[in-house]
C-alpha cells in the first residue's frame, strides 16, 4: 500500500529566547495529533523539536500536500502558539505567516518535505532537522549521500546503485526546477548547489527505477514575507538501504562540520554541528546552527522509533571541530566572511540603512 510521511515543522516560541522548545508546547502537539490518529486520518505520528522548532512527522495514505493533513498540522501549530504566548514565549508564532489556513501550509510559513512511497520489505528512513539555517543547507551532505564515491561506496560495488541518482535542484529565488543526472553530469550540478542561498536540492531519486531517494523543504520564510522573520530550519527525508544508501553512508557527511548560513539573526555563517535531540539547544550566539537526526523503521506506516541516530560517540570529533571552526568565524565579527554577503542581506536591517544614507554616497571623480 502507498504510505505518505510528512514532516511538518514551525518556531511557534522559543524557551529561553530562541534556544529550546517549551516541553508544554510539544505535550500540546501531542495531544492535538492524537484524535487524528484515533480517526484514522493519521497511521502514526511522532513530535519532537530541534532547537526552538516544533516537529511534527506523521504517517497517512492521504498523499502529498494533502488539504486535511496540512489543516491538521497548521491547527496543531496554533493551538501551540496559545501555549506558548501564555507562557510568554519569545517570538511567539514566528514562522505562521498567514491569518487563516488556505488549503495547504506551503507558501504559509511552515517547512514541509513529505514523500510517497510504497514500503518495501525493509523501510528505514532517517529524517533531519536542522535549527538556525536556511533550506540551502542540505546541499552539501545531499551530495555526499547520493553523488560522492568517497563517501558511499555503494555507487562502486553495490550493483543496484552503480547508476546513480538524479538530483532535483529548485532556484527558489526564479521559481524554477531542474533535474541533473549523476554521475554525468556532476559538474554542471556543483555549479548551481554550491550556491545553496539560490539553488536548493528538492529531491534525489534512483535512476534506474525513479524512485524516490530523499526529500527536502525549500521554503525561505524571507521570500515569503519580504522580510527577516527567522530562519528557515529546514527538515528533509532519506530513504536508506537496499537500493538506497546504507545508514552509515547517509550519517557519514555530518562527520565534518560544514559551514552554513543563519547562525545569529540569519546574518553569519557558521559550522552546522551534528547533535543529539537533547543538545540541539543552541545558545552560543544563539548557535552555531544544530543538526539532529531521528531514524524509525516503517511497518504499515507505523513509526518504529525513533533512534537518536547523531547522539553517537563517534560524532564527538565533528562536534569539536564545529565548536573550533564557530570561535574562528567568531574571530570575524561583522567582517565578511563571517557575516553573510550583502546581497544575501536585502531582507535584514540592511535596506533600512541604505535608505537612511541616500544621497550620502557621492561619485568619484578622480
Amino acid at each position: 500500500m502507498k504510505i505518505t510521511l510528512s514532516v511538518i515543522k514551525a518556531d511557534i516560541g522559543g524557551y529561553v529566547g530562541h534556544s529550546e522548545s517549551h516541553p508544554a508546547c510539544l505535550a500540546k502537539a501531542a495531544d492535538c495529533l492524537a484524535p487524528a490518529k484515533e480517526k484514522g486520518l493519521l497511521i502514526d505520528y511522532h513530535v519532537t523539536k530541534c532547537g526552538d522548532d516544533l516537529q511534527l512527522i506523521m504517517t497517512h495514505q492521504q498523499g502529498e500536500g494533502d488539504e486535511k493533513i496540512h489543516k491538521l498540522a497548521w491547527d496543531t501549530f496554533v493551538e501551540c502558539t496559545e501555549v506558548a504566548r501564555k507562557l510568554k514565549l519569545y517570538g511567539v508564532g514566528q514562522d505562521l505567516l498567514a491569518d487563516a489556513f488556505s488549503g495547504n501550509v506551503k507558501g504559509m510559513g511552515p517547512g514541509v518535505a513529505e514523500m510517497e512511497i510504497s514500503e518495501r520489505p525493509s523501510e528505514p528512513v532517517i529524517i533531519f532537522m536542522a535549527d538556525k539555517t536556511s533550506a540551502g543547507a542540505w546541499n552539501l551532505p545531499l551530495y555526499k549521500m547520493f553523488a560522492d564515491l568517497f563517501n558511499i561506496i555503494g555507487l562502486v560495488i553495490a550493483q543496484n546503485m552503480h547508476g546513480g541518482f538524479a538530483f532535483e535542484v529548485h532556484n527558489v529565488k526564479e521559481h524554477q526546477k531542474i533535474v541533473f543526472n549523476a554521475p554525468e553530469e556532476i559538474y554542471d550540478l556543483l555549479v548551481f548547489i554550491g550556491a545553496p542561498s539560490r539553488y536548493m536540492v528538492k529531491a534525489v531519486y534512483h535512476r534506474e527505477t525513479g524512485e524516490i531517494a530523499a526529500v527536502s523543504s525549500t521554503q525561505k520564510l524571507a521570500l515569503i514575507a519580504g522580510r527577516y522573520v527567522g530562519k528557515d530550519d529546514p527538515v528533509c527525508i532519506v530513504r536508506a538501504q537496499g537500493q538506497f544508501p546504507a545508514v552509515g553512508e547517509v550519517l557519514e557527511p555530518f562527520t565534518q562540520p560544514v559551514l552554513v548560513e543563519g547562525w545569529m539573526r540569519g546574518s553569519h555563517h557558521g559550522p552546522l554541528m551534528p547533535v543529539a535531540i537533547e543538545d540541539s539547544t543552541p545558545a552560543r550566539f544563539d548557535g552555531p546552527p544544530r543538526v539532529i537526526a531521528v531514524g524509525f523503521q516503517l511497518a504499515e506506516g507505523k513509526l518504529i522509533g525513533p533512534r537518536d541516530m547523531l547522539a553517537d560517540k563517534s560524532f564527538d570529533k565533528a562536534r569539536r571541530l564545529a565548536n573550533d571552526l564557530a570561535d574562528i568565524m567568531r574571530y570575524h565579527g561583522p567582517f565578511e566572511p563571517h557575516r553573510l554577503p550583502l546581497e544575501e542581506m536585502e531582507y535584514t536591517t540592511m535596506p533600512q540603512v541604505q535608505e537612511k544614507l541616500t544621497g550620502r554616497f557621492e561619485p568619484i571623480t578622480d
